[in-house]
């Protein structure tokens, strides 16, 4: 697997058919089939960016187009316990745990209709998903503000629904509907109302935890118990 990353990231941007790739649809239709970890252009040849591609289909849903992982959770090596700047423009690693960063989903959702899928597991194993018919970031001037579609399908119920429409708040900047700040009561960073039903990137944690204080997806485990993995990614909507 870590041979698939490592070639995955050494592909010259070269091999690309021009215009350079937007997304990770953009990276298969350009003959590259693997997942891993690659380069996209969401604002031009001057705009490159890291992501991890996972090119799989699932058994019920046979889309060409595939997802861009926008943010993951899996082991606790990033802290995401971070500021506006950072989440403005992304840290971490796509080859492990990363926020792609609020302005790239904004030039991205601005030019493709995408789809949201949330991917999670527990301690125990067990391992659900929620999607979302659309999903797109607002600009900086509007706060980021989450714009997301009706809950489609999956086993771990629709958590974003209290969501959509809020502006990203973190510890540093106050932009939800509670009396206090979220992100300091959450220890995370999101968009937030008062405060959530999701809290992608709440402290990481083993299984059990404190209320509000882990990664936590409310219709799921509830709001006292961390997930081991959660994922989140976006793909253009099949015309």
């Amino acid at each position: 697997m870590m041979l698939r990353v490592v070639l995955a990231v050494l592909l010259p941007v070269a091999a690309y058919q021009s215009p350079l790739p937007t997304d990770c649809s953009d990276v298969y239709r350009a003959g590259s089939g693997l997942d891993g970890v690659y380069t996209i252009y969401p604002a031009g040849p001057t705009s490159p960016v890291q992501v991890y591609c996972d090119m799989s289909n699932d058994d019920i849903d046979r889309s060409a187009e595939k997802w861009t992982v926008i943010q993951r959770r899996q082991d606790g090596t990033v802290n995401f316990f971070m500021k506006w700047d950072h989440y403005k423009t992304g840290f971490g690693s796509a080859a492990g745990e990363y926020w792609l960063g609020l302005e790239t989903m904004h030039l991205m959702t601005q030019s493709k209709k995408y789809e949201l899928r949330v991917d999670m597991e527990d301690f125990e194993g067990q391992k659900v998903f929620a999607q979302y018919s659309s999903f797109s970031v607002s600009a900086e001037t509007e706060g980021y503000r989450l714009d997301l579609g009706s809950f489609v399908r999956g086993a771990a119920g629709d958590s974003l629904g209290l969501h959509n429409g809020q502006k990203f708040t973190t510890t540093d900047k106050d932009q939800d509907t509670h009396g206090s700040n979220c992100a300091r009561l959450a220890y995370g960073a999101f968009w937030y109302a008062a405060c959530f039903g999701a809290n992608p990137n709440g402290i990481y944690t083993w299984g059990p935890s404190p209320r509000a204080a882990g990664v936590q997806w409310n219709t799921f485990k509830g709001l006292e118990y961390s997930l081991k993995t959660m994922i989140m990614k976006i793909r253009p909507v099949a015309e």
